[in-house]
């Protein structure tokens, strides 16, 4: 994974107003909300609320009462993929959808008014990953953080790294940071790796997987939940339905594990600084 940010704020505090490029939200969308909540409700401890009605059948998570993801319905008549989406957050979704398409990406929903939650756009990045905008109301505040079973990091598998990331440069004004040689953890091998960072933090990250991402399924954002025990969590998970894509291994930031629901939506999930099963504590 490309460097996921120190631990900070671990009390979950956040701004009532987001960084413009900063993920704010993540979302999924499903067949089966009732065994879905139910999946995620023993895996990460999340209790849940009804969402805005108008976003559909649309429940919030919630971890310590305060909020963490997103789950909806998906339509039946739409042949759409299940998967979690990250949002970033913007001051006009407006304007940056305008941006989106003539930047060589593609708006597919909105922008629409989401209550008082907001206003969102649903797009996807000239490769075809998809990603949401939120236009968060200034007097809300942040979503959980720095504690086990919220989100973490996000990154995006894509082909290549140079041209996506202007992409999502021209949205925001990311600077971008590219690992020095030899930086590359324990377990990690030196790839093509870009973080994107607004005033020299660590928001997001993106991989240049090359031609074997088209085994993954294409181009696409990855959630990193974070978790006090990854082995622990990747156990709970298989008993509960779900499956192991990449085995939980020691990487610079933490011990991490790909793997995806019993729907298939894929994710990680990352202990940071911990220690692995053979007793090891990661590097970094």
């Amino acid at each position: 994974m490309t460097q996921a940010p120190d631990p900070a704020d671990r009390d979950g505090r956040a701004s009532a107003r987001h960084t413009p490029g900063t993920p704010c939200w993540v979302s999924l969308m499903v067949h089966d909300m009732t065994a879905t909540q139910g999946f995620y409700g023993e895996l990460f401890g999340w209790e849940f609320e009804p969402g805005p009605a108008q976003l559909g059948p649309y429940v919030r998570a919630r971890l310590d009462g305060r909020q963490v993801a997103g789950i909806g319905l998906l339509p039946p008549d739409r042949h759409l993929p299940v998967a979690w989406t990250p949002y970033l957050a913007s001051d006009d979704v407006d304007v940056t959808a305008e941006t989106v398409r003539l930047c060589g990406g593609t708006v597919g929903v909105g922008p629409l008014d989401a209550g008082e939650v907001g206003r969102l756009v649903l797009g996807s990045d000239p490769s075809g990953a998809v990603f949401g905008v939120w236009q968060v109301p200034g007097e809300r505040g942040g979503a959980a953080g720095g504690r086990p079973g919220a989100p973490l990091w996000n990154e995006l598998r894509t082909f290549e790294t140079a041209n996506v990331a202007k992409f999502y440069a021209s949205l925001f004004g990311y600077e971008e940071r590219r690992p020095e040689s030899g930086g590359a953890g324990a377990g990690e091998e030196a790839a093509d790796r870009v973080t994107l960072c607004l005033d020299g933090r660590p928001v997001a990250g993106i991989l240049g997987a090359g031609p074997a991402l088209r085994h993954d399924g294409g181009p696409h954002w990855l959630t990193y939940f974070e978790v006090a025990d990854t082995d622990a969590a990747v156990e709970r998970l298989t008993g509960l339905g779900g499956r192991v894509v990449a085995p939980a291994h020691d990487t610079a930031r933490g011990r991490t594990a790909t793997v995806t629901d019993p729907e298939g939506a894929r994710f990680a999930v990352l202990q940071r600084g911990g220690t692995g099963a053979d007793g090891r504590r990661a590097a970094g």
